[in-house]
């Protein structure tokens, strides 16, 4: 299983793109996505990106933002990006329309395995707006469904009003993709599950342990147990990858802010083998 990284100059990471906003597609409260396109159409090469990788959104008198694209990598032409309002950054962004210009670096960072999936089965798990990083491989492997085993996604939230993209999963299952959705906690619409993600992944047959790669992104403590239960399945640790977050302010390595452990989460990540980040995620307060 490997990943790839790949940085949008490596003679100067620091040089912004100017990038247009094209569409803002609200999402969930205080989540949309943002359909980004570069002003000066890049040169054959020059901006290429990987499932999983991310890019840095500047503004200018404001700061950066280290955001995942969250749209297919077989469309470059419009670069989406999902955020949610957290910060100053993330809040000026919110404040912007269509037609607005922002920077854009990137991309950045290691990407999903999506390479090593022919043949197998593919088990994604999401937490939260953590299937935003997901999001590009979902559409990626369902480019390529005929080459892939059982396909399918276990998608946790908090409740009903803040699931991503749920206006997609029919289409998701129409392609070959199993949606399994669970909330925290439901509504009076609500005829779903109810619980976190890992009763999904529990009640979940798995037919090929052996041969399943999971690939997970949400908080951290959801991707440990949901982890701890694949590998009581029998998935190998070494078929599992996570996607880490932590300040990336620089995207290089160079500033130190998303160090974990050994590991610089911007340069070494954010896609990591799970067998790689095990011990270090096993360490409180790191």
């Amino acid at each position: 299983m490997s990943t790839v990284s790949v940085a949008c100059d490596p003679r100067n990471p620091w040089l912004a793109r100017r990038a247009r906003i094209q569409r803002i597609t609200s999402e969930t409260p205080g989540v949309a996505t943002y359909d980004l396109v570069l002003d000066v159409p890049p040169q054959a090469g020059s901006f290429s990106f990987r499932p999983g990788q991310f890019n840095m959104l500047y503004l200018p008198g404001v700061g950066e933002v280290a955001i995942s694209i969250s749209g297919s990598a077989a469309d470059q032409t419009v670069i989406p990006h999902t955020i949610r309002q957290a910060g100053n950054v993330t809040r000026a962004l919110a404040e912007l329309s269509p037609g607005a210009t922002i920077g854009l670096r990137g991309p950045f960072g290691t990407s999903w395995p999506d390479e090593d999936c022919a043949g197998r089965d593919v088990l994604l798990i999401a937490g939260g707006i953590g299937l935003a990083p997901l999001r590009p491989v979902i559409y990626d492997l369902l480019d390529r469904r005929d080459e892939i085993g059982e396909l399918t996604l276990l998608y946790g939230t908090r409740s009903p009003d803040s699931l991503l993209y749920a206006r997609e999963y029919d289409d998701w299952k129409a392609r070959g993709l199993d949606v399994h959705v669970t909330v925290d906690r439901s509504d009076a619409t609500w005829k779903g599950n109810v619980g976190v993600v890992t009763v999904l992944l529990d009640r979940l047959p798995l037919p090929r342990p052996e041969q399943t790669i999971v690939m997970t992104c949400g908080p951290e403590v959801m991707m440990w147990y949901a982890i701890q239960s694949a590998l009581q399945h029998g998935i190998p640790a070494a078929s599992m990858s996570v996607s880490l977050e932590r300040h990336m302010n620089c995207a290089i390595g160079l500033c130190g802010h998303c160090q974990l452990g050994p590991e610089f989460l911007c340069k070494d990540g954010p896609v990591f083998r799970y067998d790689r980040v095990a011990p270090i995620l096993k360490v409180d307060d790191l």
